[in-house]
């Protein structure tokens, strides 16, 4: 191993790998530094109960880049990644359920048993959503201008800025609406139907934790929607093996040009000389040295524990002290003997392979984040349960199956000074409870179980206050000014100090993306 490197990257999840392999590829000696004793973050594999293994922490597919996907070949380094056959199955209550997917007609027919208005209102929202899904697509690749910046950033702001010129005046007016609105006046907006805000509006509390009234959370709904699977916009989909066959296949890739990739590595500080980043220091003391330092961490961790503040500017280490992060999700894996039974739809099928949603209402949604709010979790919480061994027979015991269950409006941190250590297996007591009301039997099923609370995502996996997206997905943190503005193409106030996680734009998800972009901007600086 050298001794000094043309690139250390601070973390192994997603994007780490990808900005490595391109920094890699271009001939860059290049070493990942992993806290974990496995390389992927938040996107990995792991067992969890004897014979049972699933996606620890993300766990699904839709936002991965087909550019990233195409340029390190995940598909020949063994990625295959299946559909859902549907995209969402809603359980109202015991008689009433929705299927949202497979084409447009289906889900118009499944609407129109609540609202024949909104069934034929549904394409003109699909395309609204679509024609500006289409621009973020474009911009997801692209770096953000940087306020106060050169020509470069001039050039980009112009260019990027056509892009949204180009929609339109209707499109700009729903762009607006999304960014500014809550998800409860944007949906109300277009849609008469309870049901329908429901199955619509959960994507805008997803990882994010606030109210469907909350004015911004529409914006969130759309960060969910503008994603594809093997070429098929807005699909979701389930890599066999689970999220930890994506990283695995990146770290082959990283391998095979060249990376060197050091698990059990926790990173314990910066090193910064005379203004300029010039390696780090790990924990038990010892030093690595490089041209350069990318941080795969967010924000949060990167500027408030592994950066001395007197290396930083003091406006900007202000408003990192108060840069937003913390998505009140609760993430379980469940070991079942059998498949659950909703009391809707008894019988086995394709909803049992889509994402379940128990969100009734967008007034059970803002209930779930008032309760939060006052107890520390919702007494009926939002979750989303998967079942990824209807698709993938890697991950259980023949018979058996596994779930996740991806649940929101779950504080970062508890009032009254209470722990999650001390609490967490009562807030998992909550979620099971939740799933068993809607399907009777499900709790008896579980073998065992996995039960990840906010703290737990933060000490696991290193997201500040369990924040699954790096950093809140607010107005005032995404694009240019994702984590601040003036600092939004990946390079942070230290020279040679860069950022390539979910903490710059595009943001949250396992995509690529600032892994992608962070790697370009590096390349273009050499």
């Amino acid at each position: 191993m050298s001794s000094t490197y043309d690139a250390l990257i601070i973390g192994g999840g997603h994007n780490g790998l990808t900005c490595a392999w391109y920094l890699a590829r271009a001939g860059l000696k290049v070493r990942i530094l992993e806290r974990r004793s496995i390389v992927g973050g938040a996107a990995v594999t792991e067992e969890f109960h004897p014979g049972f293994r699933n996606s620890t922490a993300s766990y699904t597919v839709s936002l991965l880049q087909a550019k990233v996907i195409a340029d390190m070949r995940l598909h020949d380094w063994g990625l295959r990644v299946v559909h859902r056959p549907i995209s969402n199955f809603l359980p109202f209550d015991d008689t009433r359920y929705m299927k949202l997917g497979g084409s447009l007609e289906r889900t118009q027919a499944e609407v129109r048993k609540f609202s024949a208005k909104d069934a034929e209102t549904l394409p003109a929202y699909y395309d609204a959503l679509e024609r500006i899904a289409d621009v973020l697509r474009d911009m997801a690749l692209k770096t953000p201008p940087n306020a106060g910046g050169g020509v470069q950033d001039l050039i980009r702001a112009a260019t990027q800025g056509w892009g949204l010129r180009k929609l339109g005046i209707e499109a700009q007016r729903d762009l607006l609406d999304l960014f500014a609105k809550s998800a409860r006046t944007f949906l109300d907006g277009w849609f008469e139907s309870d049901e329908i805000k429901a199955a619509f509006g959960f994507d805008a509390v997803v990882g994010n934790y606030a109210s469907p009234d909350t004015p911004g959370s529409a914006y969130v709904l759309l960060h969910h929607v503008f994603g594809e699977v093997n070429g098929v916009k807005g699909a979701w989909g389930h890599a066999i093996g689970g999220m930890g066959a994506i990283t695995q296949a990146m770290r082959k890739a990283c391998e095979a040009v060249g990376v060197e990739i050091t698990t059990d590595a926790m990173v314990a500080k910066v090193l910064v000389d005379n203004g300029k980043t010039v390696g780090v220091a790990l924990e038990g003391g010892s030093e690595l040295f490089a041209r350069r330092v990318v941080a795969n961490v967010g924000p949060k961790l990167l500027y408030g524990r592994l950066v001395d503040e007197a290396d930083l500017p003091a406006d900007f280490a202000r408003r990192m002290r108060m840069f937003k992060a913390g998505s009140g999700t609760f993430r379980m894996n469940v070991a079942l003997s059998e498949l659950p039974r909703f009391t809707c739809l008894q019988e086995p099928g394709e909803h049992l392979a889509s994402g379940i949603v128990i969100a009734p209402t967008l007034d059970y949604m803002d209930q779930a984040f008032t309760d939060a709010r006052a107890h520390g979790w919702s007494k009926r919480p939002i979750v989303e349960m998967l079942i990824p061994s209807t698709l993938d027979d890697t991950l259980a015991p023949k018979g058996a199956h596994v779930a996740s269950l991806f649940c929101q409006q779950f504080a970062p941190v508890l009032p009254d000074g209470r722990s999650w250590k001390d609490e967490r297996e009562a807030a998992a007591d909550t979620i099971i409870d939740t799933v068993e009301a809607f399907a009777p039997g499900f709790k008896a099923s579980v073998l065992g179980r996995l039960s990840l609370s906010p703290f737990d995502l933060e000490e696991r996996f290193g997201l500040a206050g369990g924040d699954i997206m790096h950093g809140a997905m607010s107005i005032d943190q995404l694009w240019a000014a994702r984590p601040v503005l003036g600092h939004g193409a990946y390079a942070g106030p230290i020279k040679n100090l860069w950022m390539c996680g979910a903490g710059t734009h595009p943001g949250g998800g396992v995509t690529g993306a600032p892994g992608h972009n962070c790697a370009r901007e590096i390349l273009r600086a050499l």
